[in-house]
């Protein structure tokens, strides 16, 4: 997420203020992404980017919208929005209090409480003219995005009646959206309203080319190029076999980077400490049942070559090296045999 602060003034407390962050790394098809989701936001109209997990659509959404240099509202969408969470609601009490002491001796007290209304970050967004980042919108049900199509549409904002002083709100020519969702195969992801999408202009984002995956984990961790290519590398080979259950992403190249720059070890089958980290981010990519020892070996076994292929040893026989980690994996299935066979 791009690094944004706070802003001061308490008219926007909701706001973050438009900062890109200095580790943001920009490549040709991320500037070419970039110009055409600005050239659709200074027309007028709100982007969608769309693409699997892990592919730098939420970084990509915020340095887009710190790019139109207006304060930033920011949404997350999950199954529990509703319209009230988007809009406001109800907030407190305004109680008033009038004592009458008109007539001698006589004393008239009367007291009134009115519900105060509370904007939320949608309602703050359009007042205000701010860029409204709906990060999973599609995680939202599509209900609670539906006082969305007047707003892009006809430029008003319809005010729930529980607000009695305000029944709409004109929009700011400056507001604009920038959405966000995964593809709709994913798990926990509702369908779009094609009411919205038809309000929105969508540019799908693919998982980055390797030079980008590159620079992005080098600016990252702190390492070299050089250093962190082999890790690029067999994580992309990796995610080419098909050989898990959740797609191992730039995110995992990043888990091992960082990890590499922070406790000091090489990325090389000889280093054990490198290999177990290796095992433990990518071999979780894989869910398995109780009796599928076999299919687990299996994986371990990949990941292994995959490691000595990219990352082969300095200092002795790669071969060797992985054997000693097949034999090691084993150990915990050979234990359970003899343990079955005494107790038998």
């Amino acid at each position: 997420m791009a690094i944004v602060a706070a802003l001061q003034d308490t008219r926007i407390a909701n706001a973050l203020a438009p900062r890109r962050r200095p580790d943001f790394v920009q490549t040709p098809t991320v500037e070419a992404i970039t110009r055409r989701a600005l050239a659709y936001l200074n027309a007028g109209f709100s982007v969608h980017y769309r693409g699997p997990a892990g592919t730098g659509k939420t970084t990509l959404a915020m340095d887009t919208a710190a790019l139109l240099n207006r304060p930033i509202v920011m949404i997350t969408g999950d199954e529990e929005m509703a319209t009230g969470t988007l809009v406001g609601g109800q907030r407190g009490y305004h109680v008033r209090k009038v004592v009458d002491r008109f007539v001698h001796n006589v004393t008239k007290t009367e007291e009134t409480a009115e519900q105060r209304w509370a904007d939320h970050r949608l309602t703050t967004a359009c007042r205000e003219g701010y860029t409204l980042v709906y990060d999973e919108f599609t995680r939202s049900r599509p209900e609670a995005n539906n006082v969305l199509l007047s707003v892009l549409e006809e430029g008003l904002l319809v005010l729930p009646a529980q607000n009695q002083n305000e029944a709409y709100i004109k929009v700011h020519p400056n507001f604009r959206v920038i959405f966000t969702s995964n593809p709709q195969e994913y798990a926990g992801v509702h369908d779009a309203q094609d009411a919205l999408g038809d309000r929105i202009v969508t540019i799908d984002v693919g998982h980055a080319d390797r030079e980008l995956e590159i620079a992005i984990a080098a600016a990252r961790s702190g390492l070299p190029s050089a250093t962190v290519t082999p890790v690029i590398d067999l994580v992309r080979e990796f995610r080419n076999t098909g050989e898990y259950d959740q797609a191992p992403t730039l995110r995992s190249s990043l888990m091992i980077c960082r990890m590499m720059a922070q406790e000091g070890f090489r990325a090389a089958i000889d280093d054990a400490q490198f290999v177990q980290v290796c095992l433990d981010i990518l071999g979780a990519k894989s869910t398995f049942s109780g009796k599928a020892n076999g299919k687990r070996k299996q994986q371990h076994e990949m990941l292994l070559s995959l490691i000595e292929h990219h990352c082969p040893s300095r200092a002795t026989s790669g071969a060797n090296q992985h054997q000693a980690w097949s034999d090691q994996a084993a150990a915990p299935a050979m234990r359970g045999r003899e343990t079955e066979t005494t107790d038998a």
